[in-house]
């Protein structure tokens, strides 16, 4: 599942489901050596929370417990809450990752992983968790706009630690876990390259009679607005986690960067450009998807487009304009008109109408925005309550 994005010359994709890989016995780490972990990281300068490390079990294998590094603090930590997800139907099956969020078997993953890349909703799943606990699980709930799902398997779980996305920095140091093409418990390392990145990926809604199909072959491509990394992330990566040098989740990984120029049909490995939802995102929506089975996103209604600069050859956008305000919409109630460009959205910079989309989106129904527009030249600020999307015509 993929879109070309031509300007760019590579492809958006979501990491399809990997074709299992026969699991590999696994060596469990004594609390002993778990603490040896933690003094061998700090001594190296390591931040102090690592120290609660010390009590989780894992299945990092330690060959010498006199060089380790925060990397294998940060894995020895977070490893027992990533899970290896299996996903089957009567026509076709893959895998990916997921993430614990309670230690009665909530988990968290993306929403293309349990509809097979919005393939069906008819699938058997079970997920694997790192000390080789195999267990049923079903769906609790998911939501396709912001490509992230909820499942319940049974068993006692160890929760991840989720930290606060909106903290992160370019060039934080990651850790990213899962099971790319099936390999279970890959560690991989890099940076983030940037933030508040939006790209537009294939939505993995699955089409059922009433849904309005997209150039006749499914729902419309969604919007997400996402971390970048270039922590290695492959096929099988999707629903797993995005780490901070203290262990904490800061991103559930969703997508990657090909090269265009790939066989139709297939993707080639990391090229360094993977993306993430922000952990703060995936925790409003995965509550809402606990609660009530669904989530809510804003409203904003207009219709938008890219306002595309006059100044330049190149034909960059400076923002979203907005070309038609629907009747008695957020817009229209909040003092916005057509022609107005949103520079804006609730202090994040604007500069395409899929920006616009995505930043309205990650926001919950009835929720208060500040929205920056241009109009005739002057910048003016206007506070807006958005709609409900799910009430969207």
């Amino acid at each position: 599942m993929s879109i070309d994005n031509e300007n760019r010359q590579f492809t958006f994709a979501y990491q399809p489901p990997a074709a299992a890989v026969a699991p590999k016995a696994s060596k469990r780490v004594s609390a002993a050596i778990v603490a040896a972990i933690v003094a061998g990281v700090v001594a190296g300068g390591a931040s102090a929370a690592t120290i609660s490390l010390l009590g989780h079990s894992s299945t990092v294998v330690v060959n010498n417990t006199q060089s380790v590094n925060w990397v294998t603090g940060v894995a020895a930590k977070a490893l027992p809450s990533v899970v290896t997800v299996s996903v089957g139907s009567a026509k076709s099956g893959g895998s990916g990752s997921g993430v614990v969020l309670t230690s009665y078997g909530l988990i968290l993953t993306n929403a293309h992983v349990v509809t097979l890349d919005g393939q069906t909703n008819k699938v058997s799943i079970e997920i694997k968790t790192s000390d080789g606990v195999v267990s049923a699980a079903t769906v609790v709930g998911i939501d396709p706009t912001n490509d992230l799902a909820v499942i319940k398997a049974s068993g006692v779980f160890t929760p991840m630690e989720f930290g606060d996305s909106s903290k992160v920095n370019v060039g934080d140091n990651v850790v990213a876990i899962g099971a790319p093409l099936g390999l279970e418990e890959s560690v991989t390392t890099g940076i983030l390259s940037a933030l508040n990145r939006t790209i537009q990926v294939a939505s993995s809604a699955v089409p059922d009679g009433s849904l309005q199909l997209w150039n006749g072959s499914g729902a419309a491509p969604v919007s997400l607005r996402v971390l970048q990394t270039d922590a290695a992330i492959n096929p099988g990566n999707s629903g797993g986690a995005l780490l901070n040098s203290k262990g904490q989740l800061i991103g559930i990984n969703v997508a990657i960067a090909t090269a265009s120029s790939n066989t139709a049909g297939t993707q080639s490995g990391s090229i360094g450009v993977g993306f993430s939802i922000p952990s703060n995102i995936a925790k409003r929506i995965s509550d809402e998807l606990i609660k009530s089975g669904k989530a809510s996103h804003g409203l904003l209604g207009a219709l938008v487009s890219d306002a595309v600069s006059s100044n330049s050859s190149a034909a960059f956008s400076d923002g979203a304009k907005i070309v038609k305000l629907t009747a008695g919409g957020a817009a229209e109630k909040g003092g916005l008109k057509a022609g107005d460009v949103v520079v804006k959205f609730n202090d994040q910079t604007i500069t395409s109408a899929s920006d616009l989309t995505a930043a309205v989106r990650l926001e919950k129904a009835k929720a208060k925005a500040t929205i920056v527009v241009v109009r005739g030249g002057q910048e003016l600020t206007l506070d807006v309550t958005l709609g409900d999307a799910a009430n969207a015509k």
